[in-house]
């Protein structure tokens, strides 16, 4: 990443490696059709989307983006997740792999419906 810390979301895009940028202007257009009315911002140097409590974040890395829905919102979804890497919280997407856009739909709705609904009770 460069050396001057982003204020928006496309600064923090347009300073990522440019191998992932098409990737990350992807994930950001779909995460804004999700949640049209959250608040965008960079939180600790990685792009959040927040309304009113944090709904996902995502990060670029040298050869691959994470994406964060929380331990929870993934877990629905472990099995259809198979050639991408996990962790607990986190999806990575190598930049030479197809972003799964349906995938990260179904998983960031629920996302935003249960922080809407208050029924996550961590922050994460």
């Amino acid at each position: 990443m460069a050396s001057h810390r982003p204020i928006t979301i496309d600064d923090y895009i347009d300073a990522a490696p440019p191998a992932g940028q098409p990737h990350l202007r992807r994930l950001h257009a779909l995460l804004k059709r999700v949640a049209p009315r959250a608040q965008e911002t960079i939180k600790w140097g990685t792009p959040f989307f927040v309304e009113p409590r944090f709904l996902f974040a995502f990060s670029a890395h040298k050869a691959h983006l994470s994406l964060s829905v929380t331990a929870q919102g993934l877990a629905p979804f472990r099995e259809e997740l198979g050639a991408y890497a996990t962790t607990e919280n986190l999806l990575k997407v190598r930049y030479d792999q197809a972003l799964p856009e349906d995938l990260i739909q179904r998983m960031a709705r629920p996302r935003l419906l249960a922080v809407k609904a208050r029924k996550d009770d961590a922050f994460w």
